[in-house]
């Protein structure tokens, strides 16, 4: 009966699921449609998420929600064999994202390969000239005497400082994939690459051409060539990290579905690395979005409205058929008027029986959790007696102990409507490291009672494979005084406005250190 009550459910889930995929894509090709010919004026472009994140984030996520949700009653542990079936549109939106992963990782690697091409152009270039006059006319060179060569050891501590700084500046992990070219680091790739062919024109017109004999001159000619890219170094240094620390704009996060907001400073930044910053600092600030919080609200709005009725007068009928009708439409349009008024009273009652229901759910859930944890310092003080092979480690203490507490801990999940957030392994692996670190069960329950950040929870749960930046300016302008841009995920977006950081006028007050002083008077004579 186990085995046909689970199968029963797999099948429903998957079913389930798979059905609202299908209604997921229409409603989304549907809203493609419908922004195309409404909004021709916006500009949308994506950022996609690191390169090594896994290329099919999205149907993962999809099959690891399928799970028991009364594992707080059933925390048996089960193995075997499952069948996975996919339909045609989930090959076709696979197909797809194999394609964007493929083109993304072409333009990654190209524009590796020219950036590593035009490093190896830049630091060859020096030897070159320094190399060249050996191999093409060395019985004509003069001497190079002592000044010449302590040129060499300056070239070389010159180069290797170029080296290091190049590797901590530009040869970095990527972040993220931005949907345009960065502006300022593509200006500097041009200028390196224009100034290395200037010196070998010049060089090759003065010096290879004449064969010119003065090796020392060749020598301070690359030396020279060596300054000037420290100087370019330096400049990459303050275009690309020291322009943005300084605070310019105030921008203000709201997340559409639940209106959550957060306010950032930020620099004189891209609209493409502006919005990077905002997902980076989302991720840390904003708490996990939870679409169930939101269920309560659409149901009560559907029900009021399933209960407004309005009839047709306009029928063939007779006139006293019409009158009655009408009348007893505007009785029906009164009466759920008055039910309107009274939802507020529904709605309070609502939230204070289920702020009374989660007060009760936690209740029990701290004690279970207490208990527990007592039983576990029991266990340390009899494994201390027993052999060292003998003790149980971390992971077998709490897979002892998660079925105490696993009824409790589910119902307060299912009535703060975050049993979606919280897999049963997830939270044995939270309840070992906190065994492991000899933690106290309020620090166990705290990622329960309380939201944390989006980071603080699985991948597959927040995980999004990329961000669409939708902006009607470009996105390699500079953020301006009321910039407004979106930054849209699967299942909500995020909504930016930039406000400019106003000019502060100081002025200063002297306050004499003689105004500070006062004279005690006091009379002799007193009253008889």
């Amino acid at each position: 009966m186990d085995t046909e009550s689970t199968y029963s459910g797999y099948s429903y889930y998957s079913g389930r699921s798979r059905g609202s995929h299908r209604h997921g894509e229409r409603s989304r090709d549907h809203h493609k449609s419908r922004s195309k010919d409404g909004s021709r004026s916006e500009k949308s472009v994506t950022i996609n998420a690191p390169p090594a994140e896994p290329l099919l984030g999205d149907s993962s996520v999809l099959g690891e929600e399928v799970q028991d949700d009364n594992w707080g009653e059933t925390t048996t542990a089960v193995t075997g064999t499952s069948e996975h079936s996919l339909s045609q549109e989930d090959i076709v939106r696979i197909t797809k994202d194999l394609e964007d992963s493929v083109g993304l990782d072409c333009r990654r690697y190209f524009t590796l390969t020219l950036a590593v091409v035009l490093g190896l152009l830049v630091f060859l270039t020096p030897l070159a000239f320094l190399a060249l006059p050996h191999l093409l006319w060395p019985d004509k060179l003069l001497v190079c005497g002592t000044a010449c060569e302590g040129l060499f050891i300056s070239v070389a501590f010159k180069l290797l400082i170029l080296l290091l700084a190049v590797w901590a500046l530009f040869f970095r992990a990527p972040r993220a994939g931005l949907p345009r070219v960065f502006v300022f680091r593509a200006l500097l790739a041009v200028l390196v690459l224009l100034f290395v062919v200037s010196y070998w024109l010049f060089y090759g017109v003065r010096i290879l051409d004449s064969q010119d004999e003065n090796y020392q001159g060749i020598v301070q000619y690359a030396v020279s060539l060596v300054d000037a890219l420290l100087f370019i170094h330096y400049l990459a240094i303050v275009l690309l990290e020291l322009r943005q620390l300084q605070p310019a704009f105030s921008v203000c996060v709201t997340r559409s579905t639940d209106g959550e907001t957060r306010h950032y400073n930020l620099g004189q930044l891209s609209i493409q690395r502006a919005a990077l910053a905002i997902i980076e600092n989302y991720y840390r600030d904003f708490s996990v979005h939870n679409p169930a919080l939101l269920t309560a609200s659409k149901s009560r709005a559907s029900k009021h409205l399933a209960s407004l009725k309005v009839y047709n007068v306009d029928g063939p009928e007779n006139n006293a058929a019409t009158g009655l009708a009408h009348s007893q439409s505007r009785a029906m349009i009164a009466a759920a008027a008055r039910r309107r008024d009274a939802s507020h009273n529904e709605l309070y009652y609502e939230e204070a029986e289920h702020e009374r229901r989660v007060r009760k759910r936690k209740a029990r859930l701290v004690v279970a959790v207490e208990e527990a944890f007592t039983h576990i310092k029991r266990m340390q003080e009899e494994e201390q007696k027993k052999a060292p092979g003998d003790v149980m480690d971390p992971r077998e203490a709490a897979q002892a102990i998660f079925p105490s507490m696993a009824r409790s801990l589910q119902k307060y999940l299912r009535t703060t409507r975050q049993q979606h957030c919280h897999s049963m392994e997830s939270i044995q692996q939270h309840l070992a490291f906190c065994i492991t670190n000899n933690m106290t069960p309020k620090a166990f329950l705290e990622s329960y009672l309380t939201p944390g950040p989006t980071l603080q929870y699985g991948r597959e749960r927040w995980l999004a494979r990329q961000w669409t930046l939708v902006s009607e300016a470009s996105v390699t302008s500079g953020l301006k005084e009321g910039a407004i841009f979106l930054l849209k995920c699967i299942d909500f977006s995020l909504v930016v406005t930039a406000k400019r950081i106003p000019y502060i006028q100081l002025s200063e007050e002297f306050i004499d250190p003689k105004s500070h002083k006062f004279v005690l008077r006091l009379q002799s004579e007193t009253s008889v």
